[in-house]
């Protein structure tokens, strides 16, 4: 409704009394003025301002608008403010989904070097497993998903979300460091179809079944758990070993549990989702960009 020049000028005239003298402040010629006071009145679709001899006077409609105008012009430098920290990356906030490996390696080194360079930006970590997670950015709840999938078992991805590949995450066998195979480099999966098993998240738990059936054995899952820390403390009491990914590794904290790769190598896609607007907006562009500079620095990228 309102043109925020219009709005100045009509605050400059409210504040010198004449459109002779906010033209001077202004930079305008007075007939200039007067054309934005009349289009200012066209807007509101009555006068503004009444002639008292040589003076001028507010009208009703002018007097109530004159008590906005501070409001407005100053609610507008706050917002021209606001959208200069935004896209100079002086702030911003973006809200991470990750599952718990990727929140416990690649998102800490992110987020330091982010604030490093980028104090203003602040972002808020959540931690969920695929598929919610990709569901949670398709329902605006959250910006960026970190996910993972497997060779094989792809499921569908929310048709507007981006994909940004960040590695490979090779996966290994934790075991007691007293295993009898715990002295090789390596480990057949099927010279372990009689172990006892411990089996992680819905989606880890669906790739570790299919790898197995592929090789003709049911495992003896004894135990299930998406926490990764309980995961290592079960294997580190002998109470089972289990199938994690690679990057498990980056947080061992029991040195009775010691991790194996997997041969042949087996591996799963570690990648970022975002809404397709959503990567013109530079704090989350920002935030992409140091999870890819990350990715790239680990072992198996």
């Amino acid at each position: 409704m309102f043109d925020s020049r219009h709005i100045r000028t009509f605050h400059e005239v409210v504040r010198t009394g004449s459109y002779s003298a906010a033209a001077r402040n202004l930079g305008y010629t007075q007939p200039a003025i007067t054309q934005q006071m009349k289009a200012l009145e066209r807007s509101v679709g009555t006068p503004l301002f009444l002639r008292v001899g040589r003076r001028m006077r507010l009208t009703e409609a002018g007097e109530a608008l004159s008590r906005h105008t501070t409001v407005i012009l100053d609610s507008m430098a706050a917002a021209r403010l606001q959208m200069t920290a935004l896209t100079g990356l002086r702030a911003g906030r973006v809200r991470v989904c990750a599952f718990p490996s990727a929140g416990a390696t690649l998102v800490p080194e992110a987020l330091a070097r982010l604030a490093a360079d980028h104090p203003g930006v602040r972002v808020e970590l959540q931690e969920s497993e695929p598929p919610e997670s990709l569901d949670r950015v398709a329902r605006g709840e959250c910006d960026i998903a970190l996910a993972f999938t497997y060779p094989g078992l792809r499921e569908q991805v929310p048709e507007e979300l981006v994909e940004i590949p960040l590695l490979e995450d090779q996966l290994t066998v934790l075991m007691p460091a007293g295993h009898p195979m715990a002295r090789r480099r390596a480990v057949r999966l099927a010279d372990l179809a009689d172990e006892r098993w411990i089996a992680g998240c819905l989606r880890c738990r669906t790739n570790f079944l299919h790898e197995c059936a592929e090789l003709g054995f049911a495992p003896d899952i004894v135990f299930t758990t998406d926490d990764n820390l309980v995961v290592q403390s079960l294997v580190a009491e002998g109470l089972g070993i289990a199938m994690m990914p690679g990057l498990v590794l980056s947080f061992l904290v029991h040195r009775k549990v010691v991790g194996r790769a997997l041969e042949p190598a087996a591996r799963r896609q570690v990648s970022a989702y975002a809404l397709r607007e959503h990567l013109r907006i530079p704090a989350t562009a920002l935030v992409l960009e140091e999870l890819k500079a990350v990715a790239a620095n680990r072992v198996g990228c």
